[in-house]
């Protein structure tokens, strides 16, 4: 483990824990919460559009931690090889040994029965959304040594909660979630390629498939195209629910901040990328400012 890396760690809330809790929280990147809003905005999109009660948001939020953890342990699990030739991964729990296998998985299957008890709160038809989610969490990891769009399947896979969300709330799948989960799918697609091409070098030593490589040094238009529709689908969404005015005004004034992101990205370099990526948690808290002003009387 590098010095830098150490003393990364040693300034994080984890670093007060005993030692095997800390790797635990390294595991389920606790450490980087980035992944739970992704994870958890498209869900309270869907939850204020619906006019959720207080307590389902509350239950997303935990459930979003809990189960972007069990994602994490389970693409370590099936990445922990790769991982050890990548800089970036090389230190993670798994990948160095800091936590074995068999730990791993106890702590997920942990952490998947605590998903189950949020879930058992719900209605039947958010059950049975829910529970077809783990299909995409378990196989995601998987894609990047099958296709050049894993950042696709990681869409589908990380805008589930706009099911969810409404499955929650109508006990059903209305007509909105379609264009807000297909715009949830565009959102990931543009900003995991901007993540993706902080590894590109990386990820083609050991062979890794990604939009990033795929795109090149055309990633910039492919990622604005993915933003532009990207927003033309939340036009769509709030149309169908009949968005106050609030919404569109709100959802201009995000789409030319996304648009000054896109145009100042440095393609070329990693810590600019992931400066860019960690901007989309605004883009999301932006847009679930938008849909709440936009379903007020």
């Amino acid at each position: 483990m590098t010095s830098g890396f150490t003393d990364i760690r040693q300034k994080h809330w984890l670093a007060l824990l005993p030692q095997p809790w800390q790797n635990y929280g390294y595991l389920m990147r606790l450490d980087r919460p980035i992944g739970t809003w992704l994870l958890l905005l498209p869900g309270w999109w869907a939850l204020a559009i619906t006019h959720a009660p207080l307590w389902l948001y509350l239950a997303f939020g935990v459930g979003s931690i809990i189960m972007r953890g069990a994602g994490c342990i389970i693409n370590d699990l099936w990445d922990r090889d790769f991982d050890k030739q990548v800089e970036r991964t090389r230190n993670r729990p798994l990948a160095s040994g800091a936590v074995k296998p068999r730990e791993a998985l106890l702590l997920l299957l942990a952490l998947l029965l605590l998903g189950l008890l949020i879930l058992s709160l719900l209605n039947g038809m958010a059950v049975v959304v829910g529970a077809a989610s783990l299909l995409l969490i378990v196989t995601y990891p998987l894609m990047k040594r099958l296709t050049w769009w894993p950042q696709a399947f990681l869409g589908f896979t990380f805008n589930w909660g706009v099911l969810l969300g409404a499955a929650s709330t109508t006990g059903t799948l209305p007509p909105f979630v379609w264009p807000l989960y297909a715009a949830g799918i565009l959102w990931t697609l543009g900003y995991d390629t901007i993540y993706a091409h902080a590894d590109t070098a990386d990820d083609a030593l050991v062979g890794v498939k990604s939009t990033a490589r795929l795109f090149g040094q055309h990633s910039k238009r492919w990622v604005s195209l993915f933003y532009a529709g990207f927003f033309v689908l939340l036009l769509l969404a709030g149309l169908s629910v009949q968005m106050g005015w609030v919404f569109y005004a709100i959802l201009f004034l995000t789409a030319l901040q996304t648009l000054h992101l896109v145009w100042s990205w440095k393609v070329d370099s990693p810590a600019d990328c992931i400066t860019c990526f960690k901007l989309n948690r605004l883009t999301g808290l932006l847009i679930l400012a938008a849909f709440i002003g936009g379903a007020l009387p």
